[in-house]
């Protein structure tokens, strides 16, 4: 079996962040953060602030190659996939594994384009409640990176490579059987929770406590619950409770990303969102007004504000 020694990661966001501080802690020999320019400049000079405390990570430029990763994380926003593409390159080797943390459904397709599907494993973070203002990043609960392949029946070598790792440097972590449904259920939870908290300004706690804003998320994601029958992934009403559980642990204060970013000005991730939505829904003939709806009151708060 390959063993993993060697972990580049490309972004420091709120999840970026909070998974590179963990593996920084359990391995810091072994992790290094790509970056470049006037973000490396800032990182470097104060340290990059989680929980508190200045974690003083080892950076390594672009453009300045070096020993190929074991493993690539990418936790950057999807209109920032391009730029990190482009950020990994001298770093791919015939035997790096990339896994791409980023919300949606066709970030590991953008990618394998790019470098061969051979190199993917599919991925997401569920359960992460981080919050980041500037350089510092605030999170209660770590959360879960869920990866594996299509089809996880029977693990193959990458599968079984990056579970020995994680279990080594401590990572939460599940690698479920029919990884298509499970990628298509962050999806689901992603257009409910992220977009309606943006426009409502709600951190978790009022999805916690009034049935009216989970009924408006419940909406959103019932949408996507029709559109995954007709792209043959079966997914049920009864799998937006199952997020609801999850919600109910996080942090009451515990914002969306998509919410910090319109708090902060920046782009969000609509897009990938309820534009996906939109597209698919003509692909199938699927009616989708709410993320219809969704998708020019969100893009009407990115302008309002530019």
């Amino acid at each position: 079996m390959r063993e993993i020694r060697k972990t580049y990661l490309c972004g420091l966001g709120a999840i970026g962040g909070a998974y590179g501080s963990a593996l920084h802690a359990a391995d810091p020999e072994g992790l290094r953060v790509i970056a470049g320019g006037d973000r490396l400049a800032r990182h470097a000079a104060r340290g990059v602030i989680i929980n508190g405390s200045p974690i003083r990570f080892t950076y390594i430029q672009p453009e300045a190659g070096g020993p190929p990763a074991d493993l690539i994380l990418i936790a950057v926003k999807r209109h920032q996939l391009e730029q990190a593409i482009r950020d990994i390159r001298n770093f791919v080797g015939e035997q790096t594994i990339i896994l791409s943390l980023l919300n949606g459904i066709d970030s590991e397709e953008i990618i394998g384009h790019e470098y061969g599907m051979e190199k993917l494993l599919y991925s997401f973070v569920v359960g992460t409640d981080g919050v980041r203002e500037g350089d510092d990043i605030r999170f209660s609960t770590l959360g879960s990176i869920v990866f594996g392949e299509r089809n996880n029946a029977v693990h193959s070598p990458k599968v079984v490579a990056v579970k020995a790792y994680f279990e080594r440097t401590r990572i939460p972590h599940r690698v479920p059987e029919d990884m298509m449904r499970e990628l298509w259920w962050k999806f689901m939870m992603n257009v409910g929770i992220n977009q309606t908290s943006a426009i409502l300004r709600a951190t978790y706690g009022p999805y916690q406590a009034i049935g009216e804003a989970r009924d408006a998320m419940r909406m959103a994601c019932m949408e996507v619950v029709r559109l995954a029958e007709k792209a043959g992934i079966h997914l049920e009403e009864k799998d937006i409770d199952v997020y609801f559980e999850i919600m109910s642990r996080l942090s009451p204060e515990g914002k969306t990303s998509m919410l910090q970013d319109i708090e902060a000005g920046r782009k969000t991730e609509v897009d990938s969102f309820a534009g996906t939505v939109i597209k698919l829904g003509r692909k199938y003939g699927v009616p989708t007004p709410v993320n219809e709806m969704l998708y020019r009151m969100i893009r009407t708060l990115e302008q309002m504000q530019a």
